[in-house]
């Protein structure tokens, strides 16, 4: 497929804002591909190179792309930036600059959609000294045989900023179109494989899709109960109420001697918690199962807060010295596959029996969560004051009978927390502060998302300290975003939407200031979901329920 084909698509589904019609084009693209094409297709529809599980990543910075444009073009580094103040979008002035060559092109070639896929794996592949040049190399080379439009979409997937509005339930949509299958065939098939190319190369076989231990699933999100009253209601009686942990959600993945660990947004962590590793193996046969690493201090045994288990997330060195002195106790409450038969439709308490069963309690290492079954509001109290006398977050409320849905907020899991509210939301932009705070981004654009679409729904900075031994200050948060920054006006800048924040609000209320229809009062930044991303971040039917109670 010539990548010009593919581009012309991008074009006309990016100047849609109707779902519609974003569906009609894709599902039309679709067919039209051939099946060679489609995995390649599907993924950069979506603004990426590889599943959204993989490893691997492009890992481009703003500053790579603009010396490749610069080298491609024939505009100097300084005059690449300038348009692209002057733009806000460093893909349309990759189009603008390439329209305009200040050189002509000794050797280029029509491109593929094979050369552009080839090009952008290894880009992600380098690794070693001189990994920058050869990054640049690669990407000038793509971009010099580009015409405009192409280079402009090649910029917008180095930086992961397609800008076609395509979420996870339009992409599902239109693969169902494409193939005249129910879209909840499509879905049911995702949450067992993440991976929509998968399900459209293996169409007529989609009722045969099922999970495969070592790539990991969505998992099941709780909604929030606003008391036990409320989880009776929703859940019926008896429920199951479970330690809701302050620690990292992991699935575990275990098959023969190898075991692979996988956080909330799939990411792989296998390395950086080699006990848990150890822990697992230890359980006989072949599963899933999810649990929480929660840490403790290894003198007193105290259970510590999240923030302590997250410096190990992003840890690529002196692993098993850290793991001694941050250790983590892994406390297991799911299982969804064991020993070639699959648990997601089977109840809820049948599951926690089978958990009970294979996995041996070893205090400080690994256990079953925390629990006990009553219809009891008293007996539940006091579990719940339980739960937070030993430093946890409240508790889990689970419907007994229940089965698993991969990725959903379904209600038959809810959380009970005694603090105020908390959302998990993205920061879409920021502005560079005064004074003393002139060298910090101190104000924050904080947006739900919808599919795919991330909506404004307030701005924040209370929260965060002018000093690090404080806690979270506005330093650390200024140094995660700047690579990040897509556009900037004057003390704006808009940014990737990559950094979750765990967010506190006295209260929600409709508003017509931002796109989302509905403003935060009052909210302040706790801290950085880095357990979280755009995929599973506090959604607008989130904020329309909570505003409804």
């Amino acid at each position: 497929m010539d990548f010009l084909y593919l581009v012309d698509y991008f074009e006309k589904i990016f100047n849609t804002s109707k779902r519609l019609e974003k569906t009609e084009l894709i599902s039309k693209l679709l067919k039209e591909t051939k099946n060679e094409d489609l995995k390649q297709v599907i993924l950069l529809l979506q603004g990426l190179v590889f599943p959204v599980w993989d490893p691997r990543i492009i890992g481009v910075a703003n500053q790579i792309v603009i010396k490749a444009v610069s080298i491609a073009s024939g505009y100097s580094i300084k005059e690449v930036n300038d348009f692209w103040r002057k733009t806000g979008d460093l893909g349309e002035t990759t189009l603008k600059l390439i329209s305009n060559k200040k050189q002509a092109t000794l050797f280029s070639k029509k491109l593929t959609l094979d050369k552009v896929s080839l090009n952008l794996q290894k880009i992600a592949e380098l690794e070693g000294n001189g990994t920058v040049d050869r990054k640049i190399k690669l990407i000038a080379e793509l971009i010099t045989s580009a015409s405009p439009d192409e280079a402009k979409y090649i910029t917008r997937i180095l930086l992961g900023v397609m800008r076609m509005g395509i979420g996870e339930g339009t992409l599902r949509d239109s693969i169902a179109k494409a193939y005249d299958k129910n879209s909840d065939e499509i879905q049911n098939a995702y949450n067992l494989c993440n991976d929509f190319s998968k399900i459209a190369l293996n169409i007529d076989q989609i009722n045969e899709i099922s999970l495969t231990i070592g790539t990991p699933i969505k998992m099941m999100l709780a909604l929030k109960a606003t008391s036990i009253e409320d989880g009776f209601d929703r859940v019926g009686k008896p429920f199951m109420a479970e330690y809701k942990y302050d620690g990292f959600r992991i699935q575990a993945h275990k098959k023969g001697d190898v075991v692979k660990l996988f956080t909330r947004r799939l990411e792989e962590v296998t390395k950086q918690f080699p006990e848990v590793c150890e822990y697992v193996k230890e359980i006989e046969g072949d599963f899933l199962i999810e649990g929480e690493a929660v840490g403790f201090n290894p003198e007193t045994k105290e259970y510590l807060p999240f923030q302590y288990v997250s410096q190990r997330i992003k840890r690529k060195y002196d692993i098993k010295e850290t793991a001694k002195k941050m250790p983590v106790e892994f406390n297991v409450f799911e299982i969804l596959y064991y020993n070639q038969e699959n648990y997601f439709k089977k109840p809820f308490v049948e599951r926690r029996e089978l958990i009970e069963k294979i996995v041996k309690n070893k205090p400080f290492k690994i256990r079953v969560s925390e629990a006990i079954t009553s219809e009891n509001k008293e007996e539940i109290q006091k579990f719940f004051e339980k739960a937070l006398a030993d430093n946890q977050e409240g508790i889990m409320i689970k419907k007994l009978d229940a089965e698993y849905k991969p990725g959903s907020r379904v209600g038959y899991m809810l959380k009970l927390k005694p603090q105020l509210d908390t959302l998990d939301l993205a920061i879409i932009g920021a502005e560079w502060g005064e004074g003393k705070r002139s060298e910090w981004l101190s104000s924050f654009d904080l947006a739900v998302i919808d599919d795919g679409e991330l909506l404004m729904i307030g701005k924040a900075g209370t929260g965060l300290k002018e000093k690090s031994e404080l806690g979270l200050s506005f330093e650390e948060v200024t140094k995660i975003l700047e690579p990040l920054i897509i556009s900037s006006d004057g003390k704006r800048v808009k940014v990737k939407p990559e950094v979750i924040l765990q967010v506190k609000y006295q209260e929600l209320q409709k508003s017509p200031t931002y796109n989302s229809g509905y403003a935060l009062r009052f909210p302040v930044i706790e801290r950085i979901r880095t357990d979280r991303n755009i995929d599973d971040m506090t959604t607008l039917n989130d904020i329309k329920e909570i505003v409804k109670k």
